[in-house]
């Protein structure tokens, strides 16, 4: 049925048709998953009203805007990709999320949240002043909607004079369930239907239609169109409740876990979110101070049992990554010690708070960035390739990069009594690499070695667990061949190791970095061998300008220049 199916041929399909149509978009969101890996629980409960969309609507004329993106998966086999959608979040395939230059009917860019109702007040001004005719939609989560921008976006409908449709696909969930003040207004809408919190939501210049059962077709199709011939008068606001993995008995009893899920069949690795959480509960234990703070993704960074286990110091803030960084420098400013575990990606959301609260004023914040480098399959909108270059200009900020996940504990124990604001970045997945090695005190701005050879030609300096494990491949492979190198453990990027710098003899330096090369490491290690007067020739290994697309970690480290083969092809070249 999918393969044949087309927007004109919806509009043409009988309730029963389109109730089967549901079914089997489920049924291949579900195996394409499981297979490939993405979002799942919230593909799963947005089914029936997106085919309420394209019954209603003219896709691609009229225009859609999918907040973050997690809800995506049904407009997209009904938009024309269900022949390429066993291709989801693979090398060169379907994206996630909605990608512009993957087909007509993705009509913004997204993959962060709270972007949809700016992006689609401007996509209706451009209608309105180009005197075109088409609807414009914004579909968002409830957890979306405690972002900032979204009311940024509210407060300007008014005067940007223009209609939007909004549908607020409301599940309790954002990954984590939703937390804050305005989810409390929707929850005592769709409990109570309050009338004071319907006006305060009106007040923005939108009519209110809801709250209406997303997962009842009927419904759903009888809400859509009431709400584009409401259209034609203001903007609307649809509310629709819908049950988050709906049709699959685990995914909706456990959409947390559901949410994002990798391949059925990979490998499991100790992630470092794992070690972040227990270490963190153990430093709690003893110091009273130490508070954390999440922005709605407390199950994915390992926060779990500290929540549970230290609920006063605990605090999930929703989708609001400038908020977050605020609380912690005012806590901090208050005698806390605040720990911030966020993704690399949605740091950047925080730039300016970064900056302006927490370095300017020097607070003992410790940033805990997750998912640093390349992250893989989300593509785009979600490789944390930039931290080491946007943090490493920041006056007072320190950037430590652990080897391995036990450095990572080692290093938490140091952040404890840290003064200065700190951020430590990792990938998602990790490993013990050293176990059995000489342990060196963590001491800030002090790197280490860990493979030395006496008047070696060349010193290499890797950043971070996966330069390194690249870094001693190599080395391995090299000394089959009776040729060797020296290889440091460059685990903190800010402030570089100056003495160790200045102390190299060898010819040849090379960094390695799991970050881009404009403004990261190796750049940062150029400068200083050119002011320490070094006569070394030196060689950057680092991802290059451009963004990077969806695919396996290995294989885009591979495409973009930071893997043994180029590493190990530059060595022999100048050791010979």
């Amino acid at each position: 049925m999918l393969k044949d199916v087309s927007p004109e041929k919806i509009k043409k399909y009988t309730k029963n048709e389109l109730n089967v149509l549901c079914d089997k978009l489920r049924l291949v969101i579900y195996d394409t998953v499981t297979r490939c890996g993405g979002h799942l629980a919230s593909n799963l409960g947005s089914v029936e009203s997106i085919v309420a969309l394209f019954y209603t609507f003219d896709f691609p004329n009229d225009k859609i805007v999918f907040d973050v993106g997690h809800q995506c998966y049904p407009y997209k086999l009904l938009s024309g990709r269900y022949e390429r959608f066993s291709t989801l979040r693979q090398a060169g395939g379907i994206s996630g999320f909605p990608k512009r230059n993957e087909s007509e009917y993705d009509s913004y860019d997204t993959g962060h949240a709270g972007t949809s109702v700016s992006a689609a007040i401007g996509l209706a001004k451009a209608r309105d002043l180009k005197g075109e005719k088409r609807n414009v939609i914004a579909y968002i989560g409830d957890g979306s909607f405690n972002n900032g921008l979204v009311y940024e976006a509210l407060s300007s409908l008014k005067i940007v004079n223009t209609n939007i449709l909004i549908i607020l696909n409301d599940n309790g969930m954002s990954i984590s369930p939703t937390v804050g003040g305005m989810y409390d207004i929707i929850a005592e809408i769709k409990k109570n239907g309050k009338e004071e919190n319907i006006r305060l939501l009106e007040s923005f210049g939108l009519s209110y239609v809801g709250v209406k059962n997303g997962n009842d077709l009927e419904e759903m199709l009888d809400s859509v169109a009431q709400a584009k011939e409401m259209l034609k008068n203001g903007s609307v606001l649809l509310h629709i409740a819908t049950k988050k993995g709906k049709g699959y008995e685990f995914s909706e009893e456990h959409p947390t876990n559901t949410h994002g899920i990798p391949p059925v069949g990979s490998p499991k690795e100790k992630e470092y979110s794992e070690v972040l959480g227990e270490t963190l509960c153990a430093l709690a234990e003893k110091d009273p101070s130490i508070t954390v703070v999440s922005a709605a993704m407390k199950e994915a960074l390992g926060l779990s049992e500290f929540f549970k286990n230290y609920p006063e110091r605990a605090f999930d803030v929703g989708i609001c990554e400038e908020n977050a960084s605020v609380l912690c420098a005012s806590m901090a400013a208050g005698g806390l010690k605040p720990y911030y575990a966020i993704y690399s990606t949605f740091l950047q959301r925080a730039f300016d708070e970064i900056i302006h609260d927490i370095c300017a004023q020097d607070m003992p914040v410790t940033m805990c960035i997750d998912r640093a480098g390349i992250s893989g399959a989300d593509g785009e909108t979600h490789q944390g390739v930039f931290d080491l270059s946007y943090l490493s200009f920041i006056p007072n900020m320190t950037i430590a990069v652990p080897k391995d996940t036990e450095e990572l504990r080692e290093m938490l124990h140091f952040s404890a009594t840290y003064p200065h604001p700190l951020a430590i970045r990792y990938p998602r997945a990790g490993r013990v690499l050293f176990e059995n090695g000489e342990k060196t005190p963590i001491v800030a701005g002090k790197w280490e070695y860990l493979h030395k050879t006496n008047s070696a030609k060349a010193t290499v300096l890797a950043a971070g667990e996966r330069c390194l494990i690249i870094a001693m491949k190599v080395l391995k492979a090299l000394e089959k061949t009776g040729k060797s190198f020296n290889i440091v453990n460059a685990r903190f990027v800010k402030p570089l190791d100056t003495q160790m710098l200045q102390s190299i003899d060898s010819e040849y330096v090379v960094t390695m970095e799991d970050n881009v090369a404009l403004g990261g490491f190796g750049m940062m290690v150029n400068g200083e061998l050119l002011r320490l007067n070094k006569t070394c020739k030196v060689k950057n290994f680092a991802y290059r300008d451009e963004f990077i697309p969806q695919g396996s970690v290995s294989a885009l480290q591979s495409e973009y220049g930071v893997d043994c083969k180029e590493i190990e092809k530059y060595l022999l070249e100048v050791l010979l």
